[in-house]
């Protein structure tokens, strides 16, 4: 997909907040610091329109990026962070419940792991949260370019074993540095728009 328009609409703490206008949306979820927002950057060919940080727990809110006037990549805060306090971690996770168990715009999710490492025990709990509430769930499996060729198939296979996925669940192994990955994650990501 051609991206010729990108902006980030609102971010977004409760329903009240999100954009009225209906478009499909497709969130991105997954542990903080993985890797979300070079996701959005890379796939719409934008340096630094999704804020990347060191810091992992720095997304707070719901993030509405607008692509292309068509649809919205929503950024959801990254879970897993230690750093952050019990009642903040409540806070998002009633955020978070409401936004995935509650908006009809929401398509699918891509659940964005560092196919570096087996999926953590955060990973498995979010991935099952989506098949609870029935989502389409396409796994994203990030930092590509950091393992070599040989060992690419048994990493995907550790995730996919890890996250014990169903077989209509789709995985790519991505590289926001590469950009290895892109067109297969826009070929899945068009069928849920």
């Amino acid at each position: 997909m051609k991206v010729t328009n990108a902006e980030i609409v609102i971010s977004a703490v409760s329903k009240k907040q999100y954009p009225p206008d209906h478009l499909p949306e497709i969130a991105l979820a997954g542990r903080s610091n993985v890797g979300k927002s070079s996701f959005i950057n890379k796939m719409i060919n934008r340096k630094a329109l999704a804020r990347t940080s060191s810091k992992p727990g720095k997304t707070q809110t719901l993030n509405f990026y607008k692509i292309n006037e068509m649809f919205y990549f929503v950024d959801v805060p990254g879970y897993g962070y230690a750093k952050v306090s019990k009642t903040e971690r409540d806070a998002w996770g009633k955020m978070l419940e409401e936004y995935f168990s509650q908006r009809e715009n929401l398509k699918a999710t891509a659940l964005v792991v560092d196919i570096r490492h087996e999926p953590s025990a955060d990973d498995v709990r979010m991935y099952e949260f989506l098949k609870f509430h029935e989502l389409p769930v396409i796994v994203v499996a990030t930092k590509l370019d950091k393992i070599s060729k040989s060992k690419r198939a048994s990493h995907l296979k550790r995730t996919i074993q890890t996250l014990n996925l169903s077989m209509d669940d789709i995985v790519i192994p991505f590289s926001s540095e590469t950009g290895e990955g892109k067109e297969e994650a826009w070929s899945v990501m068009r069928q849920f728009l």
